[in-house]
């Protein structure tokens, strides 16, 4: 689970659905999803996931979110949304986006300096908006299509294009680089506890909402990566077409 499986990705899953659930699965091979011609190993993926999700991830979660005063709470993700915004940077850049570019260096200076290392977000009480833009969203951009559906271990829903954009994604990431390495993985350690804490109240509403998990979540995270590609704009034709 990362910052591709967001509260975001429910929401529009609840929107689409009128939180009446998804039926279970039925003759799969009679229809199976064109978008997903992986789907026996992304279930089992998924199923990996959940199991690691419900072993680990959620009970440190619910740890965190009872330790952590909520103005740290609050603090620590700034700090990592902050790191984000370093990737929103190159990924405005790729897309010629030097408007957007533009306001999240200025996001990242102040957070950086006046909002201490990002612990506070200052810059957008100061009309600088994010952007969250990525590496798959400007591969996308440039017209690669996303190509089929995959489940990545541990981060979750994603797809060939967004899976390679997660390189660049990583690469661009501060926190790739800080040494030593034990230090680096531990913060992504938290930056992972830290987002999975803030998703408790919406997987709550995914239990709730959904009989088949996998599809739930499958089919809200292509919609809203294609939403964001198109910046909110998507054309009426099929990413696969028939």
């Amino acid at each position: 689970m990362n910052d591709k499986s967001t509260m975001g990705v429910i929401a529009v899953a609840l929107l689409l659905n009128g939180c009446a659930g998804i039926g279970p699965q039925k003759e799969k091979d009679a229809f199976a999803d064109p978008r997903d011609p992986w789907e026996r190993y992304n279930r089992d993926m998924f199923a990996f996931n959940e199991s690691v999700d419900q072993t680990f991830l959620k009970p440190l979660a619910r740890g965190y979110k009872k330790v952590m005063p909520e103005l740290l709470d609050r603090g620590v993700t700034n700090f990592f949304t902050n790191l984000d915004d370093v990737t929103s940077i190159v990924s405005n850049l790729l897309q010629f986006k030097l408007r957007h570019a533009a306001s999240d260096f200025g996001r990242v200076t102040l957070n950086s300096t006046v909002g201490l290392l990002g612990f506070f977000d200052v810059a957008t009480n100061m009309n600088l908006p994010r952007h969250d833009e990525d590496f798959g969203q400007a591969f996308g951009a440039w017209g690669i299509a996303p190509g089929p559906y995959l489940v990545l271990p541990v981060i979750g829903p994603s797809s060939a294009r967004d899976g390679v954009g997660f390189i660049g994604d990583w690469l661009t990431n501060p926190t790739t680089y800080v040494e030593p390495a034990s230090v680096s993985w531990g913060l992504r350690g938290v930056e992972l506890i830290d987002l999975r804490a803030d998703l408790l109240g919406a997987s709550r509403v995914l239990d709730q909402a959904a009989l088949d998990r996998y599809e739930f979540v499958r089919d809200a995270y292509l919609q809203k990566r294609r939403y964001e590609v198109y910046d909110g704009n998507p054309p009426l034709e099929d990413d696969f077409p028939e």
